[in-house]
């Protein structure tokens, strides 16, 4: 699966998902990689935070992959780095923001001068053989977002990122009308574009329009504000410090992402008139009036510092009369996380002001007017949605025909897509796959350790000790522990037929292996029996 004289499109994550970006373009032998993102973990994944893409196709040609560009500082799209980009030995490519947070990320574990991490200035321009790369600015949620003008032997693909259209945005500059139009004149053969909010009919909205409902809020609230909004929204941040000035609160800032955005964008020209945060003593002690948190934590996550504080857990406290502002999207399957937090603000009385209630958040991804104006600016030959399940994928290839676009390719992670020479058309298939971070261990996420830890959630699990005499039989009564297994009154009886089983499956021999799993079989049944539930059985012989 070399490229030959072709131009071809894979994604090894992010489409037909949301999160976990990555993409490869293929030319002459050579490939290009746009993001290295990951996703955040399910219940479907145990005891597991991260989410990782499998790079195994990429990793087998690493000496065919030319370098990483990354659009943008956002987790689904650099979060995988300092995980995985070791392997690929290949120069990193970031504008000033995205590269400082990703220097952070690296610094933390420990792989700083490890990796080849080179700055781009905004609009820069690369040359990695066979591609000219051309980072162009686009407006988000986060500082520096950019698509990527990809030029190759076969033409010009215009990889969006993620993005949208704000005329009067709070940090950086709108997205330029005449430069983008101007990208179109050049000749577009594919646009690779964010399919997120493809069912949106209305426009995603400005970040500046989002001042007022916040500062409505924030003045109609007595006593102490709580904003919880995406810490990597420094736009967001920008706006929170005018209203804190406005109201004549003071900042204080919980959550340690808070932190690092702040600190990486100032140090690259961002925020540089945001107000100096308060300790958690000294916004304590101020009155209750006078101040106003930012905090992590609007997802719903149990350890972030919104939960800690909901719970009492924290040097910051809300009680009566405080208010907290939910100055973000709900992001779907968090429902239950977010409905538990404010369930216990609901419980120290204090009042709730969501999206729902006023105009407190708006989205960085394009709605389908946006999209439509993209189209008419770009004028591409093909459109190739991605950043979406496969629903909002299929109704932007839709959307994309309704509008006059020749060709939109619907495809999934592990489709090779040829662009060009030619009609497009998926011309090959590849393995693709996710990988878990447990721990401080990348796994297969259907590997035998997750495959198992799911079967402990669901089913417990039980432990079978057989003592051993010289000649192999069994000496007294088998031990048993059960774990997590729906016995509990009954307990006694339950682990006493357990042992009852073991002993009557027992039958010593030459194949100790047999006879061992001939009692685990055993007891499996047993526990079938009494409660409905498959545990997983462990079975050891020891010598008595």
């Amino acid at each position: 699966m070399s490229p030959q004289d072709e131009l071809l499109f894979l994604a090894l994550g992010g489409s037909g998902e949301i999160g976990m970006n990555v993409n490869l373009y293929g030319c002459r032998g050579k490939w290009l990689m746009v993001d290295l993102g990951l996703t955040f973990a399910d219940p479907y994944y145990p005891g597991v935070d991260l989410i990782l893409p499998d790079l195994e196709f990429i990793e087998e040609r690493q000496e065919e992959l030319v370098g990483i560009v990354l659009t943008h500082g956002h987790e689904d799209h650099i979060g995988a780095i300092p995980y995985l980009a070791d392997e690929l030995k290949v120069p990193l490519y970031a504008t000033p923001f995205t590269a400082g947070l990703i220097r952070e990320k690296l610094e933390a574990e420990g792989l700083i001068g490890q990796l080849d991490l080179r700055v781009i200035e905004r609009d820069g321009e690369i040359e990695l053989d066979p591609f000219k790369v051309r980072f162009v600015a686009l407006s988000h949620s986060i500082p520096e977002g950019n698509g990527v003008l990809i030029d190759s032997p076969y033409g010009k693909v215009f990889h969006t990122g993620d993005w949208k259209i704000d005329e009067t945005p709070v940090l950086g500059t709108p997205t330029g009308d005449a430069a983008m139009h101007a990208i179109g004149d050049e000749g577009v053969l594919a646009l690779v574009c964010d399919s997120t909010n493809v069912f949106d009919d209305k426009p995603s909205g400005s970040e500046q329009g989002v001042h007022d409902g916040l500062l409505e809020a924030v003045r109609a609230a007595s006593g102490r504000v709580l904003v919880t909004t995406f810490a990597s929204n420094a736009a967001r941040l920008e706006t929170l410090g005018r209203i804190a000035r406005e109201t004549g609160r003071e900042i204080c800032v919980a959550g340690r992402s808070l932190d690092r955005i702040i600190r990486v964008a100032q140090s690259t020209g961002y925020l540089e008139d945001f107000p100096t945060p308060v300790r958690f003593d000294e916004a304590m002690r101020l009155p209750r009036e006078k101040l106003l948190i930012i905090a992590t934590g609007g997802q719903g996550e149990p350890r972030a510092a919104l939960a800690r504080i909901a719970t009492g857990n924290h040097d910051l406290k809300l009680t009566r009369g405080d208010t907290v502002v939910f100055s973000s999207k709900q992001i779907p399957g968090n429902e239950i996380a977010i409905g538990r937090i404010m369930n216990a603000l609901s419980d120290l009385d204090i009042s709730i002001v969501t999206e729902k209630q006023a105009h407190v958040h708006v989205s960085g991804h394009p709605g389908r007017p946006e999209l439509k104006q993209m189209y008419e600016w770009i004028r591409p030959h093909v459109l190739v949605p991605v950043h979406g399940e496969n629903r909002h994928m299929r109704e932007q290839a839709k959307l994309g025909r309704e509008c006059g676009i020749p060709h939109a390719v619907f495809q999934v992670n592990g489709e090779v897509v040829r662009l060009a020479p030619g009609k497009p058309e998926t011309v090959d298939h590849v393995r693709t796959g996710r990988l878990v971070l447990d721990g401080d261990v990348i796994l297969p996420a259907d590997g035998e350790t997750m495959n198992k830890r799911r079967k402990l959630a669901f089913n417990g699990v039980i432990a079978v000790a057989l003592g051993l005499d010289a000649k192999g039989g069994l000496r007294g009564t088998p031990e048993v522990r059960a774990l997590g297994v729906p016995v509990e009154a009954d307990a006694e009886d339950f682990l006493a037929d357990l042992a009852d089983s073991a002993m009557k499956a027992f039958a010593p021999g030459r194949d100790m292996d047999k006879a061992l799993e001939k009692v685990r079989i055993a007891v499996r049944r047993c526990a079938f029996a009494w409660t409905g539930k498959k545990p997983i059985v462990e079975v050891m012989a020891v010598d008595a």
